[in-house]
């Protein structure tokens, strides 16, 4: 009996301490996150990046346990939408810069019997530097792979009206007095000049906001103030404004719950930039109380979004 296959991708992280060299050699030789036209350009500023930031990076996946944590929270995503879809669909996942690596998830899959393949980044927000990479990455295997299969893509779902109420719901649950807190929404940043070439994500992560506001407005859910930052930084260029840290810093004597709204699994930069780099920021500026929303991961709702999405696009 043909099945058809549902592929979730993204990013990715180092499963151990050896490969953060990987993951970060693998990120800055791709051409959606090193823009240059240059190859050569490319490969040298990936190779100084890696060398300057591996030890770094290391210490930061210590403090994880001496991994990411996206490995594991995307296998108990991966169980409970199996279990949700059925025996018709054979749900897998594939990383961009860390095994599960695309080619040997699609060779496995292409001996069975699959007769179409459905692509679901957990980038709830299009961009170049994740959706797009993602999909180019599954192109490249596909054609090594000799693989004509009929595939689908799901290039954003930040409108799914499922997917919103979880966050509205994980929102809530987080904190008991909304009104003593201001919400602060972060989103992992942009070099300004990727959005200026054209790339939509400044825009959706607006209007995913936006949409929010509204469904918080509407349950009633009242906090101080609402707004939203960019996080993750890096680099002497500009990126997408304003920073986290800024918005911090105005917050003294004030208690701040930070949600983060480009991430669907929990990774190094919700368990480590957010809820350690951030919190000790939080400290020294003398927040009154400084909380994270864990992200979704695998959330029932959230699973039953997905299962909706995948058959909204069959």
């Amino acid at each position: 009996m043909a099945k058809k296959a549902v592929l979730l991708l993204n990013m990715g992280g180092p499963n151990n301490l050896d490969e953060v060299r990987t993951f970060l050699h693998n990120m800055f030789n791709d051409k959606n996150i090193i823009t240059t036209k240059s190859s050569l350009i490319r490969r040298f500023i990936a190779f100084m990046i890696t060398t300057t930031r591996t030890k770094s990076s290391q210490e930061i996946y210590k403090k994880l346990g001496g991994k990411s944590p996206i490995i594991s929270h995307t296998k108990k995503l991966l169980e409970k939408l199996q279990t949700s879809l059925g025996e018709e669909f054979v749900v897998d996942f594939a990383m961009r810069y860390t095994p599960p690596f695309s080619f040997e998830v699609l060779k496995k899959l292409k001996e069975k019997d699959i007769d179409e393949l459905l692509l679901l980044p957990l980038y709830p927000q299009y961009s170049t530097t994740t959706t797009k990479s993602s999909f180019e990455d599954i192109d490249e295997s596909l054609t090594k792979l000799d693989w004509d299969v009929k595939v689908k893509k799901v290039g954003r779902f930040y409108k799914n009206e499922l997917y919103n109420k979880a966050i509205i719901n994980s929102i809530k649950n987080s904190v008991e007095n909304h009104d003593e807190y201001e919400l602060v929404f972060s989103a992992h940043s942009l070099p300004q000049k990727i959005v200026d070439s054209g790339d939509s994500y400044e825009e959706e992560i607006n209007e995913h906001v936006n949409i929010l506001k509204e469904m918080l407005k509407k349950d009633e859910v009242d906090f101080k103030s609402i707004e939203l930052a960019y996080q993750s930084k890096l680099g002497p260029v500009k990126w997408l404004e304003p920073c986290l840290d800024s918005v911090i810093k105005t917050k003294k004597d004030k208690k701040v719950l930070i949600y983060p709204i480009s991430f669907i699994v929990d990774n190094s930069e919700t368990n480590f930039e957010l809820s350690i780099e951030y919190k000790e920021l939080a400290d020294e500026v003398g927040l009154k109380d400084y909380k994270v929303v864990k992200a979704l991961n695998d959330d029932d709702m959230f699973v039953k979004a997905l299962e909706d999405i995948i058959k909204e696009l069959l």
